[in-house]
Protein backbone atom coordinates (compact mmCIF):
# COMPACT_ATOMS: atom_id res chain seq x y z
CA UNK A 1 0.00 0.00 0.00
CA UNK A 2 1.28 3.42 -0.89
CA UNK A 3 0.86 6.48 1.32
CA UNK A 4 0.33 9.89 -0.26
CA UNK A 5 0.56 12.93 2.00
CA UNK A 6 0.09 16.28 0.25
CA UNK A 7 1.56 19.18 2.21
CA UNK A 8 -1.86 20.79 2.45
CA UNK A 9 -3.19 17.82 4.40
CA UNK A 10 -0.36 18.13 6.88
CA UNK A 11 -1.10 21.81 7.40
CA UNK A 12 -4.79 21.14 7.99
CA UNK A 13 -4.22 18.08 10.16
CA UNK A 14 -1.06 18.81 12.19
CA UNK A 15 -1.62 15.79 14.48
CA UNK A 16 -1.34 13.37 11.60
CA UNK A 17 0.79 10.30 12.40
CA UNK A 18 3.25 9.89 9.55
CA UNK A 19 5.27 6.68 9.19
CA UNK A 20 8.98 7.08 8.55
CA UNK A 21 9.92 6.37 4.96
CA UNK A 22 13.47 5.14 4.19
CA UNK A 23 15.37 7.67 2.11
CA UNK A 24 17.70 6.61 -0.65
CA UNK A 25 21.22 7.96 -0.34
CA UNK A 26 21.24 8.82 -4.02
CA UNK A 27 18.31 10.67 -5.60
CA UNK A 28 19.08 9.29 -9.06
CA UNK A 29 18.94 5.77 -7.65
CA UNK A 30 15.59 6.53 -6.00
CA UNK A 31 14.24 8.01 -9.21
CA UNK A 32 15.22 5.02 -11.32
CA UNK A 33 13.99 2.45 -8.79
CA UNK A 34 10.64 4.01 -7.90
CA UNK A 35 7.62 3.35 -10.12
CA UNK A 36 5.91 6.39 -11.63
CA UNK A 37 3.51 8.04 -9.19
CA UNK A 38 -0.15 7.76 -10.15
CA UNK A 39 -2.13 10.95 -10.52
CA UNK A 40 -4.53 11.61 -7.63
CA UNK A 41 -7.98 12.00 -9.17
CA UNK A 42 -10.26 11.47 -6.19
CA UNK A 43 -10.39 11.35 -2.40
CA UNK A 44 -12.91 9.21 -0.53
CA UNK A 45 -13.74 10.28 3.03
CA UNK A 46 -15.20 8.59 6.05
CA UNK A 47 -17.74 10.84 7.79
CA UNK A 48 -18.01 10.29 11.57
CA UNK A 49 -14.74 11.19 13.25
CA UNK A 50 -13.14 12.32 9.98
CA UNK A 51 -15.31 14.99 8.35
CA UNK A 52 -17.22 15.49 11.59
CA UNK A 53 -16.17 15.75 15.23
CA UNK A 54 -16.85 12.45 17.07
CA UNK A 55 -20.03 12.83 19.14
CA UNK A 56 -21.46 9.30 19.42
CA UNK A 57 -20.58 7.23 22.48
CA UNK A 58 -20.06 3.98 20.61
CA UNK A 59 -19.18 1.96 23.72
CA UNK A 60 -22.47 2.97 25.35
CA UNK A 61 -24.35 2.19 22.14
CA UNK A 62 -22.76 -1.26 21.86
CA UNK A 63 -23.61 -2.00 25.49
CA UNK A 64 -27.22 -0.95 24.90
CA UNK A 65 -27.49 -3.23 21.85
CA UNK A 66 -25.58 -6.24 23.15
CA UNK A 67 -26.07 -6.12 26.90
CA UNK A 68 -23.17 -5.73 29.31
CA UNK A 69 -22.10 -9.40 29.47
CA UNK A 70 -22.17 -9.92 25.70
CA UNK A 71 -20.37 -6.63 25.16
CA UNK A 72 -17.55 -7.63 27.52
CA UNK A 73 -17.24 -11.06 25.90
CA UNK A 74 -17.09 -9.75 22.32
CA UNK A 75 -14.78 -6.91 23.31
CA UNK A 76 -12.35 -9.43 24.79
CA UNK A 77 -12.46 -11.51 21.60
CA UNK A 78 -12.11 -8.46 19.31
CA UNK A 79 -9.83 -5.92 20.99
CA UNK A 80 -9.49 -3.96 17.73
CA UNK A 81 -13.19 -3.07 17.87
CA UNK A 82 -16.71 -4.45 17.60
CA UNK A 83 -18.37 -4.61 14.19
CA UNK A 84 -21.88 -4.15 15.54
CA UNK A 85 -23.60 -4.03 12.14
CA UNK A 86 -22.18 -7.35 10.97
CA UNK A 87 -22.76 -8.89 14.39
CA UNK A 88 -26.50 -8.21 14.50
CA UNK A 89 -27.02 -9.47 10.94
CA UNK A 90 -27.06 -12.99 12.39
CA UNK A 91 -29.95 -12.18 14.75
CA UNK A 92 -33.65 -12.84 14.27
CA UNK A 93 -35.63 -10.12 12.42
CA UNK A 94 -37.37 -8.96 15.62
CA UNK A 95 -34.10 -8.75 17.56
CA UNK A 96 -32.48 -6.92 14.63
CA UNK A 97 -35.30 -4.37 14.55
CA UNK A 98 -34.81 -3.56 18.23
CA UNK A 99 -31.05 -3.27 17.74
CA UNK A 100 -31.41 -0.92 14.77
CA UNK A 101 -33.86 1.20 16.76
CA UNK A 102 -31.27 1.61 19.53
CA UNK A 103 -28.54 2.48 17.02
CA UNK A 104 -30.82 4.97 15.25
CA UNK A 105 -31.58 6.66 18.59
CA UNK A 106 -27.88 7.14 19.36
CA UNK A 107 -27.22 8.39 15.84
CA UNK A 108 -30.15 10.83 16.07
CA UNK A 109 -28.72 12.28 19.28
CA UNK A 110 -25.39 12.63 17.50
CA UNK A 111 -26.97 14.61 14.66
CA UNK A 112 -28.24 17.18 17.15
CA UNK A 113 -24.61 17.88 18.09
CA UNK A 114 -23.11 17.49 14.62
CA UNK A 115 -19.99 19.63 14.04
CA UNK A 116 -17.68 19.72 11.06
CA UNK A 117 -14.06 18.80 11.73
CA UNK A 118 -11.77 21.86 11.83
CA UNK A 119 -9.95 22.16 8.51
CA UNK A 120 -12.32 19.86 6.62
CA UNK A 121 -14.02 22.64 4.65
CA UNK A 122 -10.65 24.17 3.74
CA UNK A 123 -9.36 20.79 2.61
CA UNK A 124 -12.42 20.30 0.41
CA UNK A 125 -11.85 23.74 -1.11
CA UNK A 126 -8.26 22.81 -1.88
CA UNK A 127 -9.34 19.58 -3.57
CA UNK A 128 -11.93 21.45 -5.62
CA UNK A 129 -9.28 23.93 -6.75
CA UNK A 130 -7.25 21.00 -8.07
CA UNK A 131 -10.26 19.35 -9.73
CA UNK A 132 -9.91 16.34 -7.44
CA UNK A 133 -13.20 14.57 -6.84
CA UNK A 134 -14.65 14.01 -3.38
CA UNK A 135 -16.58 10.90 -2.33
CA UNK A 136 -17.88 9.62 0.99
CA UNK A 137 -18.32 6.18 2.56
CA UNK A 138 -19.95 5.91 5.97
CA UNK A 139 -21.65 3.25 8.07
CA UNK A 140 -24.10 5.92 9.21
CA UNK A 141 -27.54 6.23 7.58
CA UNK A 142 -28.45 8.15 4.42
CA UNK A 143 -30.44 10.72 6.44
CA UNK A 144 -27.27 11.64 8.39
CA UNK A 145 -25.34 12.17 5.14
CA UNK A 146 -28.10 14.39 3.77
CA UNK A 147 -28.11 16.49 6.97
CA UNK A 148 -24.32 16.80 6.78
CA UNK A 149 -24.51 18.00 3.15
CA UNK A 150 -27.25 20.51 3.93
CA UNK A 151 -25.85 21.86 7.19
CA UNK A 152 -22.29 22.42 6.02
CA UNK A 153 -22.98 23.06 2.33
CA UNK A 154 -20.49 20.44 1.22
CA UNK A 155 -21.42 17.78 -1.29
CA UNK A 156 -19.68 14.44 -1.76
CA UNK A 157 -20.57 12.23 -4.70
CA UNK A 158 -20.99 9.34 -4.60
CA UNK A 159 -21.95 9.45 -0.89
CA UNK A 160 -22.52 5.86 0.24
CA UNK A 161 -24.25 5.24 3.56
CA UNK A 162 -24.93 1.92 5.25
CA UNK A 163 -27.93 1.39 2.99
CA UNK A 164 -25.30 0.49 0.37
CA UNK A 165 -24.50 -3.19 0.85
CA UNK A 166 -22.08 -4.64 1.59
CA UNK A 167 -20.72 -1.77 3.68
CA UNK A 168 -17.10 -1.20 4.71
CA UNK A 169 -14.76 -2.81 5.61
CA UNK A 170 -15.86 -4.74 2.53
CA UNK A 171 -14.09 -3.17 -0.50
CA UNK A 172 -17.35 -2.99 -2.49
CA UNK A 173 -18.05 0.71 -1.73
CA UNK A 174 -14.58 1.73 -2.90
CA UNK A 175 -14.94 -0.37 -6.03
CA UNK A 176 -18.31 1.23 -6.70
CA UNK A 177 -16.84 4.73 -6.47
CA UNK A 178 -13.95 3.81 -8.76
CA UNK A 179 -16.47 2.57 -11.30
CA UNK A 180 -18.66 5.68 -10.96
CA UNK A 181 -15.64 7.96 -11.41
CA UNK A 182 -14.11 5.74 -14.11
CA UNK A 183 -10.74 5.85 -12.38
CA UNK A 184 -8.14 3.26 -11.42
CA UNK A 185 -7.75 2.20 -7.76
CA UNK A 186 -4.23 3.67 -7.86
CA UNK A 187 -5.73 7.10 -8.52
CA UNK A 188 -7.80 7.49 -5.35
CA UNK A 189 -7.11 8.08 -1.67
CA UNK A 190 -9.15 6.87 1.31
CA UNK A 191 -9.25 9.19 4.34
CA UNK A 192 -10.57 7.79 7.59
CA UNK A 193 -10.06 7.43 11.33
CA UNK A 194 -10.85 3.75 11.93
CA UNK A 195 -8.27 0.99 11.82
CA UNK A 196 -11.07 -1.58 11.82
CA UNK A 197 -13.27 -0.09 9.09
CA UNK A 198 -11.26 2.33 6.94
CA UNK A 199 -7.83 0.70 6.89
CA UNK A 200 -9.32 -2.79 6.56
CA UNK A 201 -11.46 -1.64 3.65
CA UNK A 202 -8.44 -0.15 1.95
CA UNK A 203 -6.33 -3.28 2.49
CA UNK A 204 -9.11 -5.51 1.12
CA UNK A 205 -9.55 -3.11 -1.78
CA UNK A 206 -5.84 -3.25 -2.59
CA UNK A 207 -5.69 -7.04 -2.41
CA UNK A 208 -8.83 -7.43 -4.47
CA UNK A 209 -7.50 -5.25 -7.27
CA UNK A 210 -3.88 -6.45 -7.15
CA UNK A 211 -2.97 -2.77 -7.34
CA UNK A 212 -2.01 -0.15 -4.82
CA UNK A 213 -4.32 2.41 -3.29
CA UNK A 214 -3.59 5.12 -0.79
CA UNK A 215 -4.79 5.42 2.78
CA UNK A 216 -4.58 8.38 5.10
CA UNK A 217 -5.42 7.61 8.73
CA UNK A 218 -6.23 10.58 10.94
CA UNK A 219 -5.63 10.58 14.68
CA UNK A 220 -7.45 13.68 15.91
Amino acid sequence: MSLLLPRTLLLLYPKLKIPKIPMASNLSTLSSAAPPRARLRGVVFDMDGTLTVPVIDFAAMYRAVLGEDEYVRIKAESPSGIDILHHIETWSPEKQRKAYDIIADYESQGLDRLQIMPGAAELCGFLDSKNIRRGLITRNVKAAVEIFHERFRLTFSPALSREFRPYKPDPAPLLHICSAWEVKPSEIMMVGDSLKDDVSACVSFTSFQSMFSVMLLLYL
